[in-house]
């Protein structure tokens, strides 16, 4: 078996020749930060941006969203946009630069709401598993994985891929509608909660070996 981390990703491995039965989906994952609870308090009053500063994450949209309107933004990371975020955080957008796991977390975990502006397909983002831990909704490029896993007015909301226009206008509904983006926040806890912990993952790694023994078997 070939393990892909998405549904988009084993979409494009059979494109480029895999043998469909043998590629399988198994997500990322990271331990419960809450031990199983359901509900997660959450401070809120700001978006958070969290990932390296580079072109394909669509760091600078970040700044043209801005001309229209982010809210108090909070950016967290490093890379060679670095100098750039630095000149450019101002007024509400605060930028945080590196920081350790455990500081990371928290401030996902009181974001109202992460930011996800990637130009690329990216493969299986981690911090989209750490905001649903942290019952975090997530806006996203409406492109490649992201889309996937983030369901649409469900667990968080999809811009058009580099349209800064529209991912000010998702950002703002979603300062605008504090209790449908709790609500979302909720239900992305509840999915981390029903796939992306590591009793699921072991669960699913389990029942691929399983299928490559059952097939083996049959040889």
């Amino acid at each position: 078996r070939y393990i892909a981390l998405t549904e988009f990703a084993r979409i494009k491995y059979i494109e480029a020749g895999w043998p469909a039965e043998k590629v399988v989906v198994k997500p990322n994952f990271i331990a419960d930060p809450f031990n199983g609870d359901l509900s997660v308090s959450k401070r809120g009053g700001y978006c958070l941006f969290v990932g390296r500063l580079s072109e394909e994450k669509g760091v600078d949209l970040l700044f043209t969203a801005r001309c229209e309107s982010v809210g108090r933004l909070k950016i967290i990371g490093d890379g060679p946009l670095k100098s750039y975020v630095e000149e450019h955080s101002t007024g509400n957008i605060q930028f945080l630069g590196r920081k350790e796991k455990d500081d990371v977390l928290e401030l996902v975990k009181n974001a109202d709401f992460i930011i996800m502006p990637s130009t690329w397909y990216e493969g299986f983002p981690m911090v989209l598993v750490e905001a649903f831990a942290c019952g975090t909704p997530a806006l996203v490029s409406r492109l490649g994985s992201m889309e996937e896993i983030v369901e649409d007015g469900v667990t968080g909301l999809h811009f058009e891929a580099g349209n800064a226009q529209d991912l000010a206008e998702k950002a703002q509904w979603l300062i605008d509608n504090p209790e449908r983006t709790r609500e979302m926040g909720q239900n992305a806890r509840n999915e981390y909660l029903a796939k992306y912990t590591p009793e699921k993952n072991y669960e699913m790694l389990m029942d691929i070996y399983q299928q490559a023994i059952e097939e083996a078997k049959k040889r």
